[in-house]
Formats: C-alpha cells, structure tokens, sequence
C-alpha cells in the first residue's frame, strides 16, 4: 500500500522553527510532497506570496512561533502584546485566506494549526503569549465548522512540553531544574518526543482524519487544563 500522505502536496510555514524541522521531515517520510517555506509572516502580503508561491496545495500546516515573553501582566506593554499577534495570530486568518479559494472550490483540503496548550491553563507570567495562542484556538474552533460543508477540515494541536529547537532547546532540557519540573508537572516525566508529536500531525493531515472539524487536540505528556 503507498504510504498515507502519498500525492498529498503540503505547504510548511516557519519550516526553519518551532515544530518546522521534523514536520518536514516526516510529512516526507510519509509520503507528502513537502513545500517548506520560511519566510517571515509578520509583513501583511507574505502570507498571500507564500500560498501563491506554493502552487495547488492539499494541506496547509500553520506553524507559527515566537519566544513567549515573560512579562508580569501588569506591566505588559502595547508594543509587546502588537509584537506577539503580530507574529502569532495576524497571519493565521492571511494564511486561511489564501489557501481557501482553491481548497473550497474542489471541495477539499486540510488546515492543521500547531498551537499551543498554554491557552489552556492559566500559566504565570504567560498572559500575552498565552492569549495569543488562545486566539488561534478559537479561530480554528470558528472557521473549522464554517468551513466543514465545503470538505475542508481546519483543526489544531495545542502542545506543551513538546520536544522543540524554540521552547525547549538542548540547554533548557539539560538543565537540572527543569528536569524535575517534569517530574513534577508532566505525567510522562519527559518530553513529548518531537516525532510523536509530529506524526500525530501527519495523521491529522491524512485522508484518515475527514471526521474531525474545529477540533482542538492538546499534546502535553498527560498535562492537563484544569
């Protein structure tokens, strides 16, 4: 049997960051035409020229990120929550926007938002970036059952304690510190290993996956929202 994402062409966005790097790998390795792109987002047109540059797509994968800044609530400033939307939530709707018309009018295609699980459970000095990875949720949580009755399916992962080169590189997992925080916090007692994570997205990217719409599915390690 070919493999599951065979003849699926998928568009990678901050393919170079966060969960970038290994969803590339294995959307490859599971047979998907990969088209990975890392531009920068944040200017208003990029999304629009990386869908169009792209060509026919089947599956969009929306990876965006930013370093959270930890900054106290009350002294969070305009220029930091417009710098943290702007990278986060800004071109997710530009992306959707460019990448619709095309997937509507043949009447398929998959969207698939890595987000975060930090909008999910109050986190200490997290509010901007936390409210951030909120809006997407919720976006995909809107757009997935408006867009349902046209076969496309927009959902999103929303992960903590995910094996990442952006939140958690080699010399935050080495620290010992942080090693019993996952003791302590993470039911796992590790990280959600980098390739778990991402061949539950090539699952989601797949044929296999039609049923679910406006899903949010978190991968914490057994982390949970409380």
């Amino acid at each position: 049997m070919p493999p599951p994402l065979h003849g699926k062409r998928i568009l990678v966005t901050q393919s170079d960051a966060f969960m970038g790097p290994v969803l590339c790998e294995v959307l490859a390795k599971q047979g998907a035409t990969v088209v990975a792109s890392a531009a920068d987002l944040q200017v208003p047109d990029a999304a629009a020229q990386v869908v169009q540059a792209a060509g026919p797509i089947d599956v969009l994968v929306a990876n965006l990120a930013w370093t959270a800044p930890t900054t106290p609530a009350i002294d969070v400033q305009d220029d930091e929550w417009r710098q943290v939307f702007a990278a986060l939530v800004d071109p997710l709707p530009r992306l959707v926007r460019a990448a619709l018309p095309q997937m509507v009018a043949r009447r398929s295609g998959k969207i698939l938002v890595i987000g975060s699980a930090s909008a999910l459970r109050g986190m200490k000095r997290a509010s901007t970036y936390s409210a951030a990875r909120g809006a997407q949720l919720a976006y995909v949580q809107a757009a997935g059952v408006e867009l349902a009755p046209h076969q496309v399916q927009i959902n999103a992962i929303a992960q903590n304690f995910v094996e990442n080169p952006t939140y958690f590189p080699a010399d935050v997992q080495a620290n010992p510190r942080f090693q019993e925080r996952l003791q302590r916090e993470v039911p796992l007692g590790r990280l959600v290993a980098a390739r778990e994570d991402a061949q539950f997205a090539a699952y989601l990217c797949s044929d296999a996956a039609n049923c679910f719409v406006g899903q949010v599915f978190p991968v914490c390690g057994g982390w949970v929202a409380r």
